[in-house]
């Protein structure tokens, strides 16, 4: 999913304890769902090269995923 477009960015969420994952891709808006904690995905996309974070709104749970530069 990742390697289709490395340069877009993406969230992803999850319910607490739950062991699935929803990512989309900015922009086209397409998501998948994973059999992954959030915990988990947040390592993998910094495996990947992402840089996550919550965003500055304190009322929203989602991730924010962008590319580091290489």
């Amino acid at each position: 999913f990742l390697q289709h477009q490395p340069n877009k960015q993406y969230t992803f969420d999850s319910e607490r304890g739950s062991e699935k994952s929803e990512i989309c891709r900015e922009g086209d808006n397409e998501c998948i769902t994973l059999q992954m904690n959030a915990k988990r995905l947040f390592e993998a996309m910094q495996e990947q090269g992402f840089f996550c974070a919550l965003p500055m709104d304190p009322g929203r749970t989602y991730m924010k995923c962008r590319p580091m530069p290489k």
